[in-house]
């Protein structure tokens, strides 16, 4: 019988991968439910070919008549909260939550404490209260794997390793579409460009994200939680052809790396199988045809996001929480042209300076982190505003 996946997210690019992963394998899986969050049109496509149970609209404006009730023998939710009902029907074995932004922190939840198999794409949950996330995969022993390419391809080679062997994990980034642009135009760079990635396909706030490499930021908090490696233990390099996806450094000297065609369906169908491996080739990229492979370390005077990540996440307690919802606030305002490419960082330095730490063993004391932090940079964007006038 096929596996029953959930899958959240199902418009954006990770959901468009994993659906291209079920369409591969329709005799090993079957898409049970999904979300989306307003795309209405998107969710009317994949409900015709997939006819999956349940499908969760999250926007609480969404206009209830396109979707109605029930397609067939679909049944459609509506609301946030619905995407926690959602995760928890019984018949869910595997929930692979592509969702972007800390939205997607209570449907993890309650997939973990369903008992659920989880395929994590969403990192801001672990970003945000990993903690109190790691105490709860502990106490309900839920397998997690991650779904992030970096993730993924440390999570297959740590696998194979013994931890006391290991030096270093290191995470690649491609860097962004302002790699090579001089540092002194970053301040210049509009939002057309910002909207731009080299390599990947993805939603408008991972892509600002990636080509300020917060994004890369927000990887290294959630390498920290899931594979318990220190601050000092983590690294990032800017590997433009984005072939190499993770590495490990042992204590000896030497290297493993990870390598494959820069596509998401490799690291979700290796979430979909595991522990088991994939029962045929997806995409064959064969080292003769990799070509040059660049790695350098990155500039943080062109990515101090990168550099307030790692701050933040050597802080701990709601540091971590505070710059990620600072980002998002920010993000929203940059893509509203309300401030520039280069005050993003700007904004979450300002909110980590001025809301005080807490380190809370509850979930709300991380959602008041969250809600504070987007009060902040808020605030800050209408005193800047007031001080120009």
């Amino acid at each position: 019988m096929a596996t029953s996946v959930c899958l959240l997210g199902a418009s954006g690019s990770v959901g468009e991968s994993t659906l291209k992963v079920l369409r591969t394998f329709p005799e090993e899986f079957r898409l049970h439910s999904f979300s989306v969050h307003s795309n209405l049109q998107k969710a009317l496509e994949i409900q015709k070919e997939f006819s999956p149970s349940f499908i969760c609209v999250s926007s609480e404006s969404a206009d209830r008549s396109v979707l109605g009730n029930k397609i067939g023998k679909t049944e459609i939710l509506y609301g946030e909260s619905a995407l926690t009902d959602l995760v928890k029907d019984s018949s869910i074995e595997i929930v692979i939550t592509a969702i972007v932004g800390s939205v997607g922190l209570r449907p993890t939840i309650a997939a973990i404490t369903s008992g659920k198999r989880l395929g994590i794409a969403n990192k801001e949950t672990l970003v945000t209260s990993g903690p109190l996330i790691n105490s709860l995969i502990r106490k309900h022993n839920t397998k997690v794997v991650p779904v992030d390419s970096e993730h993924n391809a440390l999570f297959q080679l740590l696998e194979s390793l013994k931890t006391d062997a290991v030096e270093k994990i290191i995470l690649t980034a491609s860097g962004g579409s302002f790699r090579d642009l001089p540092v002194d135009q970053l301040p210049f760079v509009t939002k057309e460009q910002a909207l731009h990635h080299p390599t990947w396909s993805m939603g408008p706030k991972i892509t600002i994200d990636s080509n300020g490499m917060i994004n890369k930021g927000l990887e290294v908090i959630e390498a920290h939680f899931l594979f318990g490696f220190p601050y000092e233990k983590i690294g990032v390099v800017i590997h433009p052809q984005s072939i190499a996806h993770g590495l490990v450094e042992l204590k000896d000297g030497a290297s493993f790396v990870y390598a494959s065609y820069p596509d998401m369906i490799f690291p979700i169908a290796h979430s979909l199988f595991h522990p088991e491996p994939v029962p045929k080739i997806l995409r064959s990229h064969p080292a003769k045809d990799w070509g040059k492979l660049e790695f350098r370390e990155p500039d943080l005077k062109r990515y101090p996001g990168l550099a307030l990540a790692f701050e933040a996440g050597k802080t701990g307690g709601t540091a971590p929480s505070i710059f990620n919802a600072a980002n998002e606030a920010a993000v929203e305002l940059f893509l509203k042209d309300e401030i520039r490419f280069v005050d993003i960082p700007q904004y979450i330095s300002a909110a980590l300076d001025e809301i005080p730490i807490t380190y809370p063993d509850t979930l709300e004391g991380y959602e008041d982190a969250d809600r504070v932090a987007r009060e902040t940079v808020r605030n800050l964007k209408s005193r800047k505003a007031l001080s120009a006038c």
